[in-house]
């Protein structure tokens, strides 16, 4: 079977939900590391920033892994694809669990990062060509509802089991999901789903358009803007709102919801206007963060603004990812691989100016205002990028009509 657009209902969403499946065990590595920094940093004895560098290194092996695994596996049946990349995953969990030191540690993280830019950006193709055109950026949200789930339930259960067991006990128990994920994929990918038959240096020059960078751009800041204070989510809580470690999962709980509802919004948003949708959600994400910088204090009002910015955050996801596919249209796979590695790039850049604001004395309390700004820049350059949209149809319709 090739990766055609069908429209078959439940039966038909079954590969896609298998590759939720997937995202799920591969977001819960990626996120429940910031609700275990105080854990690991005590542990391995080292400062929390430095922990905080794990999530740096997870991201820098997603930015600089997915373009060679992208490359390597451009010719491979993308179920088979699929399928050794997830099992990439399961290796380097199972290093992360047994590694000895920080720095065995960092490099079992990297391992563990390769796979990921790769496999949700051929999943996402491979989502939104098995369903119907108009129903494409929902098929990827779908996709990842994995990763928004990964955060309700994964995080949260992931944590509380590394403060109870010891933050080993996590990586052991992601390991148990990547097996059953890469079950779940065997069993429910079409047997063939044929690979890119196009030349890779022709699609490689595709990448250079204007739009295609800027989508990437405005990618490498949407993550950037949400790290920056994600990362230390944590010792935020505890040390400004004054919750305790047990309520901090609580409160990692509600974040994902609120990324599981912004994914779900952001499917449908796409599919009805791309741009004006990513255009609203940066401004309502600009205003929500500039409001935790004062919420942050009391419990009630710091746990509404986690929610609502969990929305914001995920409401730009799945658009983000289609406008690059739209935008590299004669290079998809690379192209959705490499928004993957945009994306983790902004994590590792978000996770690494939060530490350093924190490092040159930046309260804990003023955090959200670096993610503020990042999101203002990365409206400034969508604004920027949808009037470059306008001018090119204002020329097409005035050659047209001449």
């Amino acid at each position: 079977m090739t990766d055609t657009a069908t429209d078959r209902g439940f039966l038909g969403n079954l590969p896609i939900l298998a590759l939720a499946l997937a995202s799920f065990g591969i977001g819960t590595t990626e996120f429940v590391i910031m609700g275990l920094l105080p854990d690991v940093a005590l542990d391995l004895g080292i400062t929390i920033p430095d922990a905080g560098l794990l999530v740096t290194g997870y991201a820098l092996g997603v930015t600089f892994g997915a373009p060679f695994l992208a490359i390597a596996t451009a010719r491979m049946d993308r179920r088979r694809a699929l399928l050794l990349l997830i099992s990439i995953f399961i290796l380097g969990n199972f290093l992360c669990a047994v590694a000895p030191d920080y720095w065995t540690l960092m490099a079992a993280r990297v391992v563990t990062a390769f796979c990921h830019g790769a496999f949700f950006g051929l999943g996402a193709v491979v989502a939104s060509n098995l369903v119907a055109p108009h129903k494409r950026v929902q098929a990827i949200a779908l996709m990842f509802s994995g990763l928004t789930l990964a955060n309700v339930l994964g995080v949260p259960f992931g944590t509380a089991l590394g403060q109870e067991l010891g933050w080993r006990s996590t990586f052991w128990a992601v390991v148990l999901i990547g097996v059953v994920a890469a079950g779940g994929l065997y069993v429910a990918l079409p047997r063939k789903i044929a690979a890119s038959t196009g030349s890779l240096m022709r699609e490689a020059r595709s990448l250079g358009k204007v739009q295609v960078l800027f989508a990437m751009l405005i990618s490498v800041l949407a993550s950037a803007s949400l790290f920056s204070v994600f990362t230390y989510i944590t010792p935020m809580l505890q040390e400004i709102t004054g919750i305790s470690p047990r309520q901090v999962t609580y409160v990692l709980l509600l974040f994902g919801v609120g990324l599981t509802i912004g994914n779900y919004i952001g499917g449908r948003l796409g599919d009805w206007r791309l741009m004006p949708a990513i255009i609203i959600a940066f401004v309502l994400l600009i205003v929500i963060l500039a409001m935790f910088t004062a919420t942050l204090t009391e419990i009630i009002p710091a746990v509404i603004t986690v929610v609502l910015w969990g929305v914001m955050a995920f409401v730009l996801v799945s658009p983000l990812q289609m406008r690059v596919v739209n935008e590299a249209s004669e290079a998809p796979n690379l192209a959705s691989t490499l928004n993957q590695g945009a994306f983790n790039l902004g994590n590792a850049g978000g996770a690494w100016f939060g530490g350093l604001a924190i490092t040159h004395g930046v309260s804990y309390q003023h955090i959200p205002w670096l993610g503020a700004g990042i999101a203002l820049l990365a409206l400034l350059f969508t604004v920027w990028s949808h009037l470059l949209d306008r001018g090119e149809e204002v020329l097409v319709e005035n050659g047209a009509s001449a």
